[in-house]
């Protein structure tokens, strides 16, 4: 029955979209139009419906949404359940998601939803689940398409009904599109950890209706307003039922919108975790699995290449081995007497040369001492003792002590060059964090350095998990390539104390000059925040339950650009 059922859906859509195409309706917007009953009303098609009410008319409605079937242009939910197994639950449980993904297919999608829940969370603590958080808000970004982000922003007051886990999706839809009740699937807990079984989420439909109902009564010009999508899978949802209008968005229209674009996000995505750097659609799972036995040996053999041999000779077998990286360097530094150039301070100066570099991995002073074929010093916030360890460079750990972290760095400037990262962490998007003032007070002579890393499989950073694997996760990229940038030199504060200008100005003028080689966007964020948002603590000790809504919103606040 369930066979026909699904024949007799499918032919009716194929048929529906012959006549409407004949019929040159621009629009593939579907309309219900209540009578009595959702499904005894009169199926009828309008041109552009949303764009032919005002905004001050739509500003007044309620929107009852189905959240992937009219955000999202994909309409397999796979990827976001692998994105739940590999971060949350480790290669081995990706592996079995991904050996049953035939079996789901064949399946109805309701089973198929159940088996990737409870493949996915049985046995994740759910106090360290992060992923609908921290990883899951880009890639529902990128996957949501321009028209129907569109429409949604018009309406002033936004309800989304999803299908997944509420875990997974609310972060999303609160943080960047403003939804003010989220209702979705509850998992249940047992002794605090996910048991991969769903509640039915009847009872949290219920009260949020009860409390738009009752807000409705104080305001009697209001309107509830539904679209829902996927061929109208979530209909039957009680929320539905007490819409004026339900507009149903037909696949193959998705199919013809555009990718929402960076520029148009509600908010800045500055900060994401999670090791996956792409979309991890079957086929491209597909081709991970079919890597890592090389990757993992190809990166441990980079590894060695790096440690044990001359510049000389690991520079061009790294370059044969599929590593990639591209020099620039100012017109003032390049001397016509020395085919290889270097930076370096004359003798007759006391202190050596403050490299200021930008962040992005834990191999940006690695890259520096590469491409001037000697090892630097580097000063760290925060490092593990295998990284430090397997490093190249010698690494001085600062205290966040401000006068004995100024005496150190003095002391080790009068031995050498010094590499400092003031952003204090790193950033993968195309952002700048705030640059920590210190480094301006230390030297006259500041070089600063911008550094860009692209991978196309791992990324090499984590808030969350090992960091002490954050190298080698980089080297398992088939091509990982890097950019390093010399700016010219800019002086300390000592040279610029008759200008009236402060360490805080030179910090700033060191940003902006970084981040307009780059192309990336200064902000006033700093690793605090990052780790509010990533992590729920500061990146120190656990924040407490108490203020992290406090925190959440003051980086919200923050998070504009200067």
């Amino acid at each position: 029955m369930a066979g026909k059922a699904f024949s007799l859906k499918a032919l009716f859509f194929f048929f529906s979209r012959i006549i409407f195409r004949r019929t040159k309706n621009p629009s593939n917007i579907w309309v219900w139009r209540k009578g009595g009953n959702v499904h005894e009303s009169q199926l009828k098609v309008q041109k552009h419906p949303f764009l032919a009410h005002g905004l001050e008319e739509l500003l007044t409605q309620t929107l009852i949404f189905d959240a992937e079937g009219t955000l999202l242009k994909s309409s397999s939910l796979f990827p976001y359940f692998m994105l739940v197994a590999f971060e949350a639950g480790g290669t081995f449980r990706a592996l079995v998601l991904f050996l049953l993904y035939p079996f789901i297919c064949m399946v109805g999608e309701e089973v198929g939803l159940k088996i990737m829940v409870f493949v996915c969370f049985l046995g994740v603590k759910r106090k360290s689940f992060r992923v609908g958080t921290a990883v899951l808000p880009k890639f529902f970004l990128e996957d949501a398409g321009f028209e129907g982000f569109e429409t949604l922003a018009k309406f002033g007051r936004k309800v989304g009904v999803s299908a997944l886990p509420r875990v997974m999706v609310e972060a999303f839809l609160r943080d960047y599109l403003g939804v003010e009740y989220v209702v979705g699937r509850e998992l249940k807990v047992f002794r605090g950890y996910f048991v991969g079984l769903m509640e039915e989420d009847k009872e949290e439909a219920s009260l949020v209706l009860q409390r738009m109902l009752g807000e409705e009564k104080q305001q009697p010009s209001g309107e509830f307003v539904g679209i829902v999508g996927r061929n109208g899978a979530l209909l039957d949802h009680q929320l539905f039922s007490h819409c004026k209008d339900i507009y149903l968005v037909s696949e193959a229209e998705k199919r013809k919108w555009s990718q929402l674009s960076r520029e148009k996000y509600p908010k800045p995505l500055i900060f994401h975790d999670g090791r996956l750097a792409f979309r991890p659609t079957p086929v491209a799972m597909l081709a991970l699995f079919m890597w890592i036995p090389f990757g993992l040996p190809l990166a441990i053999i980079r590894t060695l290449v790096a440690l044990l041999l001359p510049y000389k000779l690991s520079n061009p077998i790294l370059a044969m081995s599929g590593m990639r990286l591209k020099l620039t360097k100012p017109k003032s530094f390049l001397s016509s007497s020395s085919p290889k150039p270097e930076l370096e301070s004359s003798s007759s100066k006391p202190k050596g040369l403050l490299y200021v570099c930008n962040h992005r991995t834990l191999l940006d002073p690695v890259y520096l001492a590469t491409v001037r074929s000697k090892p630097v010093t580097v000063v760290t916030y925060s490092l593990g003792r295998v990284s430090e360890m397997l490093s190249p460079n010698r690494t001085v750990r600062l205290t966040r002590d401000r006068e004995r972290d100024a005496r150190m760095m003095e002391k080790l400037l009068r031995q050498g060059d010094l590499v400092v990262c003031p952003e204090g962490t790193t950033c993968r998007e195309p952002y700048l964090l705030r640059f920590s003032p210190l480094f301006a007070e230390m030297s006259d002579d500041i070089v600063p350095v911008a550094m860009d890393s692209q991978v196309s499989m791992f990324y090499g950073t984590t808030a969350t998990g090992l960091k002490s694997l954050d190298p080698l996760f980089f080297l398992m990229n088939p091509f990982p390539s890097y950019k390093v940038h010399f700016l010219e030199k800019v002086c300390g504060l000592s040279k610029c104390v008759n200008g009236g200008q402060s360490s805080f100005d030179v910090a700033n003028h060191v940003q902006n000059q970084i981040g307009r080689v780059l192309g990336f966007e200064c902000t006033r964020l700093t690793r605090k925040d990052k780790y509010l948002i990533l992590a729920g603590n500061e990146g120190l000790i656990a924040a407490t339950a108490g203020n992290k809504s406090q925190n959440q919103s003051l980086v919200s606040n923050r998070a504009t650009a200067k």
